[in-house]
């Protein structure tokens, strides 16, 4: 009889998916980071993602404008542990940033 490894059955099986920013937008509604890459990855993806923010939010924004990474096929809302969304002032700077993401109910979550 066979025996199953269940390594085999984890999200993230893989390793842990990175995408980086290519610039960063600031207006009065949001802070936008863009990425060239597909962050939804695929249909059923769920689990763990390193963010690489390379652009720093300009100095001066104000620390309560929501964050949000956009590309091409969208633009996703990121969120705390709670469902709040995460603004200026958890973004501490550029650097890597770990998320969990959910496409069922299609949530990024930060985590670290």
């Amino acid at each position: 009889m066979a025996s199953i490894n269940p390594i085999n059955f984890l999200s993230n099986r893989n390793g842990i998916p990175r995408i980086a920013s290519t610039s960063v937008s600031v207006n009065t509604a949001d802070v936008t980071f863009n990425f060239n890459s597909d962050f939804t990855f695929s249909r059923n993806f769920s689990g763990l993602v390193l963010v690489k923010l390379d652009q720093s939010i300009p100095s001066g924004t104000t620390t309560t404008l929501p964050i949000l990474l956009s590309s091409a096929i969208g633009t996703q809302p990121v969120v705390t542990k709670n469902g709040a969304a995460v603004t200026v002032a958890e973004i501490t700077g550029t650097g890597i940033y770990l998320m969990y993401f959910d496409r069922s109910t299609s949530t990024l979550q930060l985590i670290a």
